[in-house]
């Protein structure tokens, strides 16, 4: 009785977010299987690589704090440098702002932003209408459980599995992440100019002497901010049309309730 009074209190658009987090829940378990690995392959407790996957939930800032650490780094050193990795983040987030409930609370804001990934993000932008708050707590959910569980196995089976399939394991979020974008950049043509043109300033700082030297963070930011600005004047949205798409096709959140 209790349990079914506790299941009516949980608004049903937090279950449709775990349900579109599970792709990425997936896809997240081969990524921290092979953290997990990593960790206790250098002698890590298993604990600890744990911790740190419950701690961050972020797969390059992850893997390059943990070498720095194993390798001794000093401790401004790994501050900088997962700062770096991770400062897309900043973007996202305030991509993401412009479309979640008005009504969200700052504390909600708070405790949601630790889940922002590339691939919770990229799923939530392409939802009709505004993101509430219980959408993307489920959202986020299911992808943080397969990646702090993926960790665990993947600590405790260091050792087990072969070298060849371990290094395979880390290439699954690449193309979990292109499975992502490929449906909207075919329906969407400004998806697909943004896609492509940033795909090839990423070319042109991987091959252009003394570009190459840039870290990858400052790449995707300097890629992101070119892309999305060059496709905003291109290709400008009509806020007011855009209003009233939303409002002919309904609001899908708003239905299922908060």
């Amino acid at each position: 009785m209790a349990a079914e009074k506790t299941a009516r209190r949980v608004p049903p658009a937090f279950f449709r977010g775990m349900k579109d987090g599970l792709p990425i829940c997936l896809g997240y378990l081969s990524v921290s299987f092979t953290f997990g690995m990593m960790t206790t392959e250098n002698g890590l407790p298993i604990w600890v690589g744990v911790l740190i996957s419950m701690s961050n939930f972020t797969s390059a800032g992850q893997f390059a704090g943990t070498e720095l650490i194993l390798s001794g780094g000093m401790f401004l050193e790994i501050a900088v440098t997962t700062f770096i990795i991770n400062i897309r983040y900043m973007l996202m987030s305030l991509s993401l702002s412009q479309k979640i409930d008005p009504n969200m609370t700052t504390l909600e804001r708070c405790i949601l932003s630790f889940g922002n990934t590339d691939e919770i993000f990229a799923v939530a932008m392409q939802q009709r209408g505004s993101v509430h708050a219980s959408y993307l707590a489920g959202l986020i959910l299911t992808p943080y459980l397969g990646w702090t569980v993926g960790t665990l196995l993947g600590a405790s089976a260091a050792g087990i599995l072969p070298l060849t399939v371990r290094s395979a394991l880390g290439i699954a979020i690449y193309g979990m992440f292109i499975a992502i974008i490929v449906p909207p950049a075919r329906s969407v043509k400004p998806v697909a100019v943004t896609i492509l043109t940033a795909a090839a300033l990423s070319c042109v700082f991987r091959y252009t002497p003394g570009l190459d030297g840039v870290s990858s963070g400052w790449v995707i930011i300097v890629c992101a901010v070119i892309a999305s600005a060059l496709s905003a004047l291109r290709y400008p949205v009509d806020e007011e049309e855009e209003k009233q798409k939303e409002h002919d096709c309904g609001h899908p959140e708003e239905e299922a309730g908060r």
